[in-house]
């Protein structure tokens, strides 16, 4: 009902930038809170950022002033834009999307950060 398609991982050099892409799939489902999720091997899942519908953000404390959640509810797309990335970044991105029946869930990206 609702299908969530990531671009934009990749590997990348210590202290460069990368921009991730969700792009929703119409539907006649409101959807109200998206964000992403990361997780590396060995690591546990953690909640990267959100947003609300009305776009006010919220990020881990260890992307705080480096990560900047966006969206654009036109185009039913939210944005991860990722500045001064280190090695402890490098996991899998996901991307989710809250709507009143239930979470849906993108494929994941991978990101990976030289040192």
């Amino acid at each position: 009902q609702v299908q969530l398609v990531e671009s934009g991982g990749g590997l990348v050099q210590a202290g460069g930038s990368l921009r991730l892409s969700c792009v929703a799939s119409r539907s006649t489902l409101v959807i109200s809170d998206m964000g992403w999720y990361r997780q590396d091997p060995g690591k546990q899942r953690e909640l990267v950022a959100t947003i609300t519908i009305g776009g006010s953000p919220n990020y881990f404390d260890s992307v705080k002033g480096r990560f900047t959640i966006a969206r654009d509810n036109a185009k039913n797309t939210v944005y991860l834009q990722m500045n001064d990335l280190k090695p402890e970044d490098t996991a899998v991105y996901t991307c989710y999307a809250k709507t009143p029946y239930r979470t849906y869930w993108g494929q994941g990206t991978q990101v990976a950060v030289s040192s």
